[in-house]
């Protein structure tokens, strides 16, 4: 990353998918510094410039704006849910990014970051993703135990209007999304509003499997 000091730096990218439709070289992008001696770098790249509009990718922060807006019950479709915590065991091996409850029952919720947009329409993954289809399979297997499982992509940029699977990088992704949706896994897309002062989730979105 070069800085308006002419400096170039390398700044850690908290992504580890492949930037598709917001990596290109030249883009204006937002760091943010730490002096932290215990890192390998003092950066780390939060935005980019992309079809002028301003992109989020670093994926730490869904969970935490997501987190945000269930605790303040500013998302009507989870509202009637309360936050119990984060990381949570779910199933022998795996862990869910959210654990709510709502009379006792719980409800497994994992967040997806979404940074792909073409002709404002969002995908989903932007790289083939083994991870991501188990955690699919992980929501499938608590909807079937009788528990509630859902998914909550968040478009973190403007210009994303509907949300589809990307079936041409990754087909198998797909189909398992189309597969638990079927069998009674809820997914939930919203975008958010991305600028260099703030990230913050605007509205739902149709998503179209």
């Amino acid at each position: 990353m070069e800085l308006d000091t002419g400096e170039v730096v390398t700044a850690h990218c908290p992504n580890s998918g492949s930037l598709k439709t917001c990596g290109d070289p030249g883009s204006p992008v937002l760091l943010s510094h730490s002096d932290d001696p215990r890192r390998r770098t003092q950066w780390t790249w939060e935005l980019v410039k992309a079809n002028d509009t301003w992109v989020g990718i670093n994926t730490l922060l869904p969970n935490r704006l997501v987190e945000k807006a269930i605790r303040e019950k500013l998302v009507p479709e989870l509202a009637a849910w309360d936050l119990v915590r984060r990381e949570a065991p779910m199933g022998k091996r795996s862990r869910v990014d959210l654990l709510l409850e709502r009379n006792g029952q719980p409800c497994y919720l994992e967040i997806k970051n979404v940074t792909m947009v073409v002709d404002g329409v969002a995908y989903f993954p932007d790289a083939v993703t083994e991870r991501g289809r188990k955690h699919l399979e992980d929501l499938l297997q608590a909807v079937e135990s009788g528990y509630c499982g859902q998914m909550f992509f968040l478009v973190q940029r403007g210009d994303g209007r509907v949300l589809r699977p990307a079936d041409d990088i990754d087909p198998a992704y797909g189909e398992t999304l189309r597969r638990v949706a079927e069998r009674g896994v809820r997914i939930l897309a919203y975008r958010a509003e991305v600028t260099p002062q703030a990230v913050t989730l605007v509205e739902p979105i149709p998503v179209e499997l």
